[in-house]
């Protein structure tokens, strides 16, 4: 085998650099832009600021929880992500949820009352199933009868999944619309494609059908997000969304958005304070060097309040003067953080998420803890 001519090896290896940086020049270009300084997170409440009856812990030995709601009676429901619907409260009733496959970060996933659930008894799950040698995802619709699901109805199915980036969040909006959050199930430039369910914030009817004035005709209300994780609408009715940013090595710059109609977000196109035409920058992000890993998000009180895993923070997003201050609480205190809803008491109540393969565990976990909201005034 006759040598490499030592004149060509340079320009062979500048061939190949101009190849590389070409098929990876948006990854580079995002490693050189997308530096700026961190996002400023103050510290807020530690455990020596708080009564012992400050956060008290409501539920304990849960799988995993996922998401909260109140029924009318005061009892609260919990999905917990292995496949069961439980319970808290006199009876305590654990209600197993057919279908379920729990993968990675799939499974019983996102939960919603119908805004008449006192007339109607219809609630919403959000759950990945296998289909086939892949699993996909769907939200159906039950009626909640004497601890039983019952009338079981497909409301939209065929959503992507994954064991990463499975979004998973439903809501109903104050426009009686439900809403579904899902992720971009690892193909990040599906949430670019406005034919796929993936990367997108979906907006149905309460019977799955699509509303008139959706942007484009199908259940896609928004795109271009990589796993919105958490949706909020404040007092102006205005829909705000927290969502995972970049992962691995370089893990950071989660998001903060204001969801509007039609709206595209940017993923995989555009990270952190990037720009393109077309597309909407996030409203406050959390920098390259730091990661909250949002997960639920509720409004109280004028302020945002969401969770974080990786970060294992409740933080506190305050507008002071146009400018967007967070605090981070109890950090490293309870370790992962995921739902976060505000209770008929007006406390906000929140599980915690260590027994996801991905925590450390402590006697108790994973918990439901009622937090004194009388601590953030």
């Amino acid at each position: 085998m006759k040598p490499f001519p030592r004149k060509i090896l340079p320009w062979a290896v500048l061939l190949a650099a101009i190849a590389a940086g070409y098929f990876y020049r948006a990854r580079l270009l995002r490693l050189y832009y997308a530096i700026p300084m961190p996002t400023t997170v103050d510290q807020g409440l530690t455990a020596p600021d708080i009564g012992e009856k400050d956060v008290v812990v409501v539920a304990q030995d849960l799988k995993i929880p996922w998401a909260l709601a109140f029924l009318p009676d005061g009892d609260i429901l919990v999905t917990e992500r292995p496949g069961t619907l439980r319970r808290i409260g006199q009876n305590g009733a654990v209600i197993t949820v057919e279908g379920v496959t729990h993968v990675g970060e799939g499974g019983l996933l996102g939960l919603a009352l119908h805004p008449k659930f006192k007339e109607n008894s219809w609630l919403y799950l959000y759950l990945t199933s296998k289909v086939g040698d892949k699993v996909a995802n769907r939200v159906e619709r039950y009626r909640l009868e004497n601890n039983r699901l019952v009338e079981r109805t497909t409301i939209v199915q065929n959503i992507p999944g994954s064991a990463y980036h499975d979004g998973g969040v439903l809501a109903f909006g104050p426009d009686g619309m439900l809403y579904a959050a899902t992720g971009d199930a690892g193909e990040p430039f599906s949430a670019q494609d406005r034919n796929s369910l993936a990367g997108k914030i979906l907006r149905l009817k309460a019977d799955g059908t699509i509303p008139s004035d959706n942007p484009f005709g199908t259940a896609v209300w928004s795109f271009g997000h990589r796993n919105v994780q958490g949706l909020a609408w404040d007092y102006y009715g205005r829909l705000w969304a927290v969502e995972h940013g970049r992962s691995g090595v370089q893990s950071g710059l989660d998001e903060l958005n204001v969801i509007e109609r039609g709206q595209n977000y940017g993923w995989p196109s555009i990270q952190g304070d990037e720009t393109a035409s077309g597309m909407e920058s996030p409203v406050i992000h959390s920098g390259p060097w730091e990661t909250w890993a949002p997960a639920g998000a509720a409004f109280f009180n004028g302020r945002l309040f969401f969770t974080g895993l990786r970060g294992e923070s409740l933080y506190q997003a305050t507008i002071i003067d146009k400018e967007i201050k967070i605090q981070a609480h109890f950090q490293k205190e309870y370790g992962r953080l995921r739902a976060v809803i505000v209770g008929p008491d007006r406390q906000l109540y929140v599980t915690t998420s260590n027994t996801d393969g991905r925590g450390e565990t402590s006697p108790g976990d994973d918990k439901i803890l009622r937090i004194n909201t009388a601590l953030f005034n």
